[in-house]
């Protein structure tokens, strides 16, 4: 919200010395967030008077049109004669009013005028446009031609209010009454502690039966509606000066006299308003839910398809506006600019108070926000409608010589003022501060509420204020008008001998080993849309399909929460491959989320007292299940070639590997064997196994991702990932990651090569060598997969592994290490078929 201080002095007598920066560190000390002060006009320098156009004489012999005009500036150039000017526009004619900078002038940016010879002639200053005086946009893109009456040699920027601060304020979604000039004027008297001049306090007329028909079908949608009707307005009539010039410095464009007072008046009061050309409006306003199907173009010229839960106006042919949003063409008002024959005359003045939710799903739905639901999805004062609609009424007979007709239509829905009981020294416990009932009292009275009571407070809640809702909501109101700043600062004091749980450490020491791997941590919103699983491969019974939806997501096209952390990943290594990081390495560890199969709803937890350990079960109970997950994902080159070697592409056992450094940092025995789930290629997958309560659990995957997943998502070619539970990780491990044991004793080593079926998985025969080999096996490792069907017959392949042998006590001896790996190698052969090679 943009804040010109010259209006907000009008509403508030602000000392004369103070500044916008003053104004800005006092509201922010209130709580507003007045993100910049401008200062409009600060580097600009006169003369800059008004002039009259008096020749015009067009010059011949260039690439574009180019004119020499002499203009009478009175006596601002000090001599009284036609001052010659060279210019390039054609929106003004001979006998206008326009701004002329006379030589010795700066104008905004530092732009230094001087006589100057251009085109052949001499020009002596220039006629200004709108953007050269740092104005914003008229609408004309041209040069700035003033009324009739604007008297010559007038000081220009006096006139167009050239020199002001305008104070831009970052409103949060609470605080709707400072979407207008008389909510920041309110805020502002209350931190200066002055009065205000409230510009909603004017005299209004009482409802009758001659107003304009309406009627309102859906009194929950709209709880109030107030019209208004003015008639023989001035075809001719523009908007004032300084009219134009308030809503040019709050940001707005000027386009016509109707229009531009409703939105003034929108931004004096925070009231959105509607001006409707009654020629164009057939028979009774009407307020209703659309008809799905039914269509409206609206003032932007797009035709819209409405939906049912879409709050329309409408007359006898149907819908002629969005309620809250924005018009229809097929009753705009009319520029006498464009047609003066066929200029709105009579309007009928829209003043009403729409539901917001309604609105913010209506212009969310049609991608179509504007100043008005704006204003409406954040919360207007009911009670303001009335007095915006006969404040526009005023403007409208002032300023078009219009005449307001005596009917005045007012429906309002049935509702009383909402009451808030709260304890006098309820905010000095939320605080933590002494104010005591009678700061707490005024703080309230100051904000617009009625207060009454002793110790039991019994607060009536002003119209404009719909966010105050609960007691800590007034606590918060006296907290920020007595200073955030004076609040004491206080160090939390843990208890000694509290620190991380041991879960913690776990997930804290897997992210540093990965990290330490080469892997960088990726963290992603926990939101997908069900359209990923299809592009995943998951099969249509898997349970990762069924997924908890959230009631109001960020996005529409995301409303689930996770199942799984790959779809994030892969979408933060897609985007990094995209903008040309090709070899990357990404991890996450992350929760995801699974609905339970008894769907019960979540209790409201009190403030006031701590929850009981039933209620906070009964809470957690309606949670879906949230294991934590660790996943990564690789593509490209995961060792660089260089002057060392020629380097390697990453591939799926870089990604197994991933999942044994996460297994050795829980303390678990990961058992790795051919699998096929979902997106992995179905002969590149491993399953990762876990014994946990002397049964297997299968604990996530790994491998090589399908090119089907790969052209589906948009991934480099031979992208690898693995995903594990990191909870059932946890529970099979012993919790404590245990340091090798360093022995003082010869280690002895045994190589053997078995030949086993194609088929057969190294896991399988390692497994087996692992179990015949006993307590003096230290370690086991696969360094050679050797296939030729000449030596090793159709469909066979050779594993060859390294069997390290040592005991704690003694060195041993050759024929018990060869004992040792034959009783592997006998085993090795029982359970996979396995044969010495050679």
């Amino acid at each position: 919200m943009r804040v010109p201080l010259s209006w907000l002095r009008e509403y508030v007598d602000l000392p004369a010395t103070e500044t916008g920066r003053d104004v800005q560190a006092k509201l922010i000390s209130a709580g507003l967030e007045v993100e910049t002060v401008e200062q409009l006009g600060a580097d600009l320098k006169g003369p800059l008077v008004v002039g009259q156009v008096l020749t015009i004489e067009e010059l011949e012999g260039f690439k574009k049109p180019i004119r020499f005009c002499t203009v009478d500036v009175g006596q601002a150039n000090g001599t009284g004669e036609p001052q010659e000017i060279v210019c390039g526009a054609r929106n003004f004619a001979v006998g206008d009013k326009v701004v002329v900078v006379l030589p010795g002038a700066t104008l905004p940016g530092g732009f230094s005028i001087s006589a100057r010879k251009t085109y052949g002639k001499v020009s002596h200053g220039m006629i200004c446009s709108t953007d050269e005086l740092g104005m914003g946009d008229d609408g004309t893109h041209g040069i700035i031609v003033l009324p009739p009456e604007t008297e010559v040699g007038k000081d220009a920027i006096e006139l167009l209010e050239l020199v002001d601060e305008v104070l831009d304020i970052a409103v949060t979604a609470n605080r709707g009454d400072c979407l207008s000039i008389r909510g920041v004027a309110r805020e502002t008297a209350i931190a200066y502690g002055l009065p205000l001049r409230d510009p909603a306090l004017i005299d209004v007329p009482a409802p009758n039966a001659y107003g304009y028909p309406v009627q309102v079908a859906d009194p929950f949608g709209c709880d109030r509606f107030t019209a208004r009707t003015v008639t023989g307005l001035r075809p001719e009539a523009r908007s004032p000066i300084w009219l134009q010039r308030r809503l040019q410095k709050v940001g707005m464009r000027p386009i016509s006299l109707a229009v531009d007072v409703t939105n003034y008046v929108m931004m004096e009061l925070g009231q959105p308003l509607h001006a409707y050309d009654r020629r164009l409006v057939q028979g009774t306003i009407g307020v209703r839910r659309a008809q799905e199907g039914e269509k409206l173009v609206t003032l932007d010229g797009v035709e819209r398809k409405l939906h049912a839960e879409d709050l329309v106006i409408t007359d006898e042919r149907g819908p002629i506006g969005l309620a809250g949003v924005m018009g229809g063409a097929n009753t705009e008002i009319a520029d006498h600019t464009e047609d003066v024959e066929n200029a709105t005359t009579d309007v009928v003045i829209e003043a009403a108070h729409f539901n917001a939710v309604s609105i913010a799903r209506t212009a969310r739905r049609h991608k179509l926000l504007s100043e008005a639901s704006r204003r409406f999805e954040r919360g207007v004062d009911p009670q303001a409608a009335a007095a915006a609609a006969q404040r526009t009424v005023d403007l409208l007979v002032l300023l078009a010589g219009g005449t307001a007709e005596a009917g005045v239509t007012e429906v309002i829905a049935p509702s009383a003022p909402r009451t808030i009981t709260v304890p006098a020294d309820h905010p000095d416990k939320v605080a933590g501060v002494a104010y005591g009932r009678e700061t707490v009292v005024r703080r309230l009275q100051e904000v617009g509420c009625d207060v009454y009571g002793q110790d039991e407070l019994i607060v009536t809640v002003p119209s404009w204020r719909p966010d105050l809702t609960d007691p800590n909501d007034l606590a918060e109101e006296v907290i920020r008008l007595e200073g955030y700043e004076n609040l004491p600062s206080t160090l939390p004091k843990p208890p000694a001998g509290r620190g991380l749980t041991e879960r913690q450490r776990l997930h804290r020491r897997i992210g540093r080993a990965l990290a330490g791997a080469g892997y960088v941590e990726a963290p992603n919103y926990p939101f997908v849309g069900e359209q990923v699983f299809d592009q995943l491969g998951l099969a249509a019974e898997d349970p990762a399909r069924r997924v908890v939806k959230l009631v109001n997501p960020l996005s529409d096209e995301e409303p689930a929460l996770r199942t799984t952390l790959l779809p994030g990943l892969l979408g933060a290594l897609r985007r990094n491959d995209g903008r040309g990081s090709h070899d990357l390495a990404l991890f996450e560890t992350g929760l995801v989320f699974h609905p339970r199969e008894e769907r019960r709803a979540a209790v409201h937890l009190p403030v006031d007292r701590r929850p009981t350990d039933e209620e906070i079960a009964a809470l957690n109970a309606a949670l879906p299940e949230q294991p934590r997950h660790a996943a990564v994902v690789l593509a490209g080159a995961r060792e660089q070639a260089g002057w060392w070697g020629k380097g390697r592409p990453a591939d799926w056992a870089d990604a197994i590997e991933a999942a044994r450094t996460i297994a050795r940092e829980a303390g678990a025995e990961l058992a790795v064997r051919k699998g096929q789930y979902g997106p992995w290629h179905p002969g590149r997958c491993a399953e990762l196994v876990v014994v946990a309560d002397g049964a297997e659990r299968v604990v996530g995957h790994a491998g090589e991702l399908h090119p089907r997943v790969l052209k589906a998502l948009g991934l480099p070619e031979r992208t690898c990932a693995m995903e594990l539970n990191l909870d059932a990780l946890e529970e099979a491990g012993d919790g404590i990651p245990m340091a090798p044991g360093i022995s003082t004793f010869p280690v002895a080593t045994q190589d053997v090569a078995l030949v086993v079926d194609k088929p057969v998985p190294a896991a399988e025969v390692e497994a087996a060598l692992r179990a015949g080999a006993g307590e003096l096996l230290e370690s086991i490792r696969l360094f050679d997969v050797y296939e030729n069907a000449e030596q090793l017959g159709e469909g066979r392949k050779s594993l060859a592994y390294a069997l390290r042998f040592r005991a704690p006590d003694r060195t041993l001896t050759v024929d018990e290490a060869s004992a040792a790996r034959d009783a592997a190698v006998a085993l090795a052969g029982e359970r996979t078929g396995a044969v010495l090679r050679g």
